[in-house]
């Protein structure tokens, strides 16, 4: 089982000597991955709440925010030579699909085959209108960007025709370095999501679970994939615990979980010291 790590990196503590210094130490100890939320604006009044925080509010600094993925992505890729990067998650409901493959196969080119492609359909409804995006229809508009991205991901010549996008003739290189294409780890956890993953991803990526809400799940996973025609083998589980502790850790690795990504927490010098020392340690752990 690997580990990760999840940052949720804002400004103004984020900076480029934070970042800098967290991706090369991170490489050091052996962390696999570094991972990264997205939003791109945030709002006073939402209609429906964060289901991260008690108070359905995210919790950035006064005056901060959260940094963009891709750009910081090839930034830490610039000073790293085998961490992986995952979006954790993507919100493809609120992006063109066009301008993401061409980003993504983009970083994949220039990281040697370093990037996971988590997606999701997200909870904010003010963030999709604000991009210019309908919120009703979401789902199924998430579902053409899939079928899109990989077909410029992986074919010569693409085209698409669909309800929400339509693509002429056209050619998109550099294709990924990974084959057939960058990993598409969807994120999701209602019926509609796992079904989205066992249709159209290479894994399923799980927030805040324990062992005991993942191993139902993982089941329900098997059996979409089965009627798929899928291999389960094939198909990889991501989570980003609730808890980190050693037992935790091997309750997860009992059920089948390929990949932990683990909360980096506060991104202040003596607790990033402090969470890079404990993750060292099961890191350790597990290779002993």
């Amino acid at each position: 089982m690997k580990i990760g790590l999840f940052a949720t990196f804002m400004s103004p503590i984020a900076d480029r000597t934070m970042i800098r210094d967290l991706a090369q130490r991170c490489e050091d100890i052996g962390v696999e991955s570094i991972w990264m939320g997205e939003h791109v604006v945030l709002f006073d009044e939402m209609e429906f709440p964060y289901p991260g925080s008690a108070d359905g509010k995210i919790p950035v600094p006064e005056g901060g925010g959260m940094l963009d993925t891709v750009a910081t992505f090839g930034y830490m890729a610039g000073i790293t030579e085998r961490l992986r990067f995952g979006t954790g998650i993507t919100l493809i409901s609120q992006r063109n699909p066009v301008y993401t493959a061409k980003e993504f196969a983009t970083l994949d080119w220039l990281t040697g085959g370093r990037i996971d492609f988590g997606i999701g359909v997200g909870w904010c409804k003010e963030e999709v209108v604000a991009s210019g995006y309908s919120w009703k229809d979401r789902g199924k508009r998430s579902d053409e960007f899939l079928e899109l991205v990989k077909l410029l991901w992986t074919e010569p010549t693409a085209s698409y025709s669909g309800d929400h996008f339509q693509l002429a003739p056209c050619h998109m290189d550099p294709k990924p370095v990974q084959n057939p294409h960058i990993p598409i780890i969807v994120g999701g956890h209602s019926p509609a999501g796992l079904r989205r993953a066992a249709r159209y991803g290479d894994g399923w990526y799980g927030f805040q679970m324990d062992a005991a809400m993942t191993k139902p799940i993982i089941e329900s996973l098997h059996g979409l994939l089965d009627n798929e025609g899928r291999d389960p083998k094939d198909f990889e589980i991501v989570i980003t615990p609730s808890r980190s502790d050693p037992e935790t850790l091997a309750e997860f690795e009992a059920i089948g979980v390929d990949r932990l990504i683990l909360h980096l927490g506060s991104q202040r010098p003596q607790k990033v010291d402090q969470r890079l020392s404990e993750v060292a340690q099961l890191i350790n752990r597990l290779k002993a």
